[in-house]
């Protein structure tokens, strides 16, 4: 299965910017279908990007989040070609993993 996290990290100096696309339903469990029934929560409650075995980005997130989430930060200490790896969990137990190279 290819990954639900699309990730670019660019060196620049000494900071590395970070941008994330995350494909994830987002649903907050208060939204009805087309039948009036409602679509239960279904979110990603805890996203973590890693640098060489420490937390650079961490978030807890709920049920107001939008569907297929965009993060951007940066942060220093990195080098080009080191990896950053990159995790999210959800509410019903589903999660992804990859690592990016830093370019």
């Amino acid at each position: 299965m290819a990954s639900t996290i699309r990730v670019r990290a660019t060196l620049s100096g000494e900071t590395t910017e970070v941008q994330a696309l995350i494909q994830h339903p987002m649903d907050s469990g208060y939204v009805k279908d087309a039948k009036g029934e409602i679509i239960p929560p279904h979110f990603i409650q805890e996203l973590t990007f890693e640098h060489d075995g420490r937390s650079v980005f961490v978030a807890d997130w709920g049920p107001a989040v939008s569907k297929d989430p965009y993060v951007k930060f940066s942060f220093k200490g990195a080098k080009k070609g080191d990896d950053l790896k990159i995790s999210w969990v959800d509410n019903t137990g589903a999660s992804d993993t990859t690592t990016a190279k830093i370019l």
